[in-house]
């Protein structure tokens, strides 16, 4: 291997190429890596002087293809040895290789490759320049499913001065047109043949036109049509057989007239393939059910209000249980505050409470004994039962102007006294009573 060549340093070498040798190299100037296509010079004079021109017209054509599917040309050079070109170095694999594997890429993924590669192909014509030699190695299928044309070698271009000798047939047999095969003139719809053999190869795996030999190959191209794809391969829907039959016509009037046209029945194809498929389930589907707040960060549930529960009314017709609960008539308030307080220790804080309901139930003579307000009594000694106590009157007379109890003025609150005597007041309302009994009676009498 040789080290360098001009100011590239030689780095490994990548393969061999119908021309020559093709290296992966180093330009130190700007510290990238390129790839070195060569041509041996070490022919007789007249291949040297064919290739050399195809060399050149290579670098002429791939000059004016400035295209995201078409390889980018750097720079050209020659010493006494070979003549070189550098070129955009492509991290990927052929084309080629992904069919020799024996596994077949996804429908999806060929039809993706062969419309990148009829888009370069496409702005390539606008140029006027036929490729020629469109194959499977000369396609290349970068990471993230990229495809770049290479090998611009044998292009047709307008006024060239390479001219193509009788019985001297450039391209690969397998790939060629039948206008080719002939040797009739071509124009860019050989290309589309070519492509459509080679998307009938990836899809399949299998060349359309084979034979033992070139003669038979190109006999094939020429006078037979092959199985459909689908024949070979089931996943290949029927609209992409007609497709390939059409790119594949023996006619150049019955294929695809332009390239493009090719291109946009690939992607027709490949948006029916993409919506015959079932959605993929996104795995959030629906939201998250709610999940319990921790106990330390639980809410507090006296601020929430809370919604008036629905009864079925038939359900719960005779449900003693349900029916609402009302207050006893002989609850009392005050006794239950009182028991309250004592459970919960809280007897300090209903003190000021307590005094004041004390006061207003003296003062209403509604202190019974046993409740919680009357003074505490202590239990009566043993002793011999006493005699029953008189009847007391219903009505105990109350002394004119006698004062009240010392215990009954110590509960009672503290009202003004009134003062004055109330004697003459009740003896006219006496004597007024009196007289009007008489004056009753002596009605009733006559």
């Amino acid at each position: 291997m040789i080290p360098s060549l001009g100011r590239y340093r030689i780095v490994a070498e990548i393969g061999q190429g119908a021309m020559g040798t093709v290296y992966k190299a180093v330009d130190p100037i700007i510290d990238r890596t390129v790839a070195i296509k060569t041509i041996n010079l070490n022919l007789s004079r007249q291949e040297l002087e064919e290739y050399e021109a195809r060399f050149q017209q290579e670098i002429k054509a791939a000059g004016r293809l400035n295209h995201p599917n078409i390889v980018t040309i750097y720079d050209v050079g020659k010493n006494d040895q070979v003549a070189y070109m550098a070129m955009e170095f492509l991290e990927g694999k052929e084309l080629k290789d992904l069919i020799a594997t024996g596994q077949l890429p996804p429908t999806e993924q060929v039809v993706d490759i062969i419309a990148q590669v009829a888009d370069g192909l496409w702005f390539a014509h606008q140029q006027d320049i036929v490729h020629r030699d469109v194959k499977p190695s000369n396609i290349m299928v970068l990471k993230g499913g990229i495809a770049k044309i290479t090998d611009f070698g044998i292009a047709r271009l307008p006024n060239s001065a390479v001219k193509t000798m009788t019985g001297l047939i450039l391209g690969s047999p397998r790939y060629m047109s039948p206008e080719q095969v002939i040797g009739k003139s071509l124009d860019t719809r050989t290309d589309i043949f070519s492509l459509g053999v080679v998307l009938y190869e990836a899809l399949t795996g299998q060349a359309p036109f084979d034979g033992d030999n070139v003669n038979a190959i190109m006999y094939a191209t020429v006078n037979t049509a092959p199985p459909p794809p689908s024949m070979h391969n089931r996943n290949v829907p029927a609209m992409l057989d007609l497709i390939v039959a059409k790119a594949m016509a023996k006619a150049v009037d019955d294929r695809y007239q332009t390239v493009k046209e090719f291109a946009d029945d690939l992607r027709e194809v490949r948006r029916q393939l993409d919506s015959a498929k079932p959605s993929v389930a996104l795995k959030a589907r629906s939201a998250p059910p709610p999940r319990p707040a921790p106990e330390a960060l639980a809410p507090d549930v006296s601020t929430i209000p809370l919604a008036e529960p629905k009864l079925d009314k038939a359900a719960v017709k005779d449900d003693e249980s349900t029916k609402p609960l009302g207050i006893a008539k002989g609850f009392d308030s005050f006794d239950a505050t009182l028991r309250l307080a004592s459970m919960t220790n809280q007897t300090e804080e209903f003190e000021e409470y307590i005094t004041a309901t004390q006061k207003m139930r003296a003062y209403r003579g509604r202190i019974e004994p046993g409740s919680p307000l009357a003074p505490a009594v202590p239990p009566p000694a043993a002793q011999d039962p006493a005699p029953p106590e008189p009847e007391q009157p219903r009505f105990k007379p109350i002394p004119r102007f006698a004062a009240p109890p010392p215990e009954a003025r110590q509960a009672a609150p503290d009202f003004p006294e009134s003062t004055g005597s109330n004697a003459p007041a009740l003896i006219a309302i006496v004597v007024l009573s009196i007289a009007a009994i008489a004056l009753l009676v002596t009605l009733l009498i006559k």
